[in-house]
C-alpha cells in the first residue's frame, strides 16, 4: 500500500482522520496527548511497513478528525472508537499500539472489549491515574536543571487556558525536556523536526487537563484481557513509571514486559532501533500467526 495523504473514515457519530502506510497485519496507532495528533509518531515506526499496515489515527476531536459533542470526548469513547474504526475499515483482525495517553486508550479498549484486538501494545502507560499523578509530582520535584523545572511547571499550568493549535505546539515544545531521559538531549530537536505538521486541539487539551487526563482506572480488570499484550516502559520515564508498567504486566494473563534502559517517556524516539526490533518480534510472533481470542469487532 503506497503512503497515504490521509482521509476521513465515518465511524457513526463522527469521522476519524487516518493516514495509512505499509502493508500486512493492520496495526492501529494511537497518539498521546490528549490534544495532539498522529504526527506524534512522525516517521519513527515507518520501518514496520514492510510487514504491517500502519494506521495512524487522529483520535476523536483531535487533529483533523471530527468534533462531535463534547460529552463524547472521553477515554471510554476513544477506546470504543478503535473497534468502530476497525469495523469501518473492514478489519477482522488487527493489533493496537498506544503511546502515553494512547496507551490509556489501548488499555481501556482491552478491558472494555476483551479480544477485540488480536494484540495490544501499551507504550509508556499506566493502569491508574493515581499512579500517574504521584509519579509525575515526585519526578518534577527533583527535575533539573531548575530553569527547565520551572519551564515545565508553568507550561502545565497553561494547558487549562490553551486557545490555539499554536499554543498546543508551544506547550509540547516546552515539556519535551521532561519527557526525554536526558532533558538536554540533542534528539529533542530531531523529534520536533520529524513530527512537524501537528494540528493541536486546544479545546481537548483544556478539557482533559481539568479532568485528570482521562481518569484511567483499569487495574482490577486486567485479568480479563485474553489477547497477548506487550508492555513497554522507559527506565527514566518521569511520567509513566517502570513500576506502573510492571504492575500492568503482572495483572495481565498474557503479558510481556520490555524496559528501555536508556529512555525516558519518548522510547520510540530515544531508542528507535530497539523499539522497532521489540515490536517486530512481538508482532511477527503474535500477529499473523496469533490466535483471535474474542470478537473481531467492538459492539456498535
Amino acid at each position: 500500500m503506497p503512503p497515504s495523504e490521509g482521509h476521513l473514515v465515518d465511524i457513526g457519530d463522527t469521522e476519524l482522520f487516518i493516514v495509512e502506510r505499509g502493508q500486512g497485519h493492520p496495526l492501529i496507532l494511537l497518539h498521546g496527548g490528549p490534544g495532539l495528533d498522529h504526527h506524534m509518531f512522525g516517521d519513527y515506526l515507518d520501518a514496520l511497513g514492510d510487514r504491517c499496515r500502519l494506521i495512524l489515527v487522529d483520535q476523536r476531536a483531535n487533529g483533523r478528525s471530527g468534533r462531535p459533542p463534547v460529552a463524547t470526548w472521553t477515554l471510554a469513547q476513544h477506546a470504543a472508537d478503535v473497534g468502530l474504526l476497525a469495523r469501518a475499515l473492514g478489519l477482522p483482525r488487527y493489533a493496537v499500539l498506544g503511546h502515553s495517553y494512547g496507551a490509556f486508550v489501548a488499555l481501556q479498549q482491552a478491558v472494555d472489549f476483551p479480544g477485540a484486538a488480536s494484540q495490544t501494545i501499551v507504550s509508556c502507560g499506566v493502569g491508574s491515574s493515581a499512579a500517574l499523578m504521584s509519579h509525575v509530582e515526585a519526578e518534577l520535584a527533583r527535575f533539573e536543571p531548575l530553569a527547565l523545572r520551572e519551564q515545565v511547571t508553568q507550561s502545565w499550568a497553561r494547558e487549562a487556558t490553551a486557545q490555539t493549535a499554536a499554543d498546543v505546539a508551544e506547550l509540547l515544545r516546552l515539556q519535551l525536556p521532561f519527557h526525554f531521559g536526558n532533558p538536554l538531549d540533542p534528539r529533542i530537536a530531531e523529534f520536533e523536526r520529524r513530527t512537524a505538521g501537528m494540528v493541536g486541539a486546544p479545546e481537548v487539551l483544556r478539557l482533559f487537563a481539568a479532568g485528570g487526563y482521562g481518569g484511567i482506572e483499569v487495574e482490577d480488570r486486567l485479568g480479563g484481557v485474553p489477547q497477548p499484550v506487550l508492555v513497554l516502559a522507559g527506565r527514566h520515564d518521569r511520567t509513566c513509571s517502570v513500576a506502573a508498567a510492571e504492575g500492568i504486566a503482572a495483572r495481565l494473563p498474557q503479558a510481556r514486559l520490555h524496559v528501555f534502559e536508556h529512555s525516558g517517556h519518548m522510547t520510540f524516539a530515544e531508542q528507535n532501533d530497539e523499539f522497532l526490533a521489540v515490536l517486530r518480534a512481538f508482532l511477527l510472533e503474535r500477529g499473523a500467526t496469533g490466535m483471535q481470542s474474542g470478537p473481531a469487532f467492538a459492539p456498535a
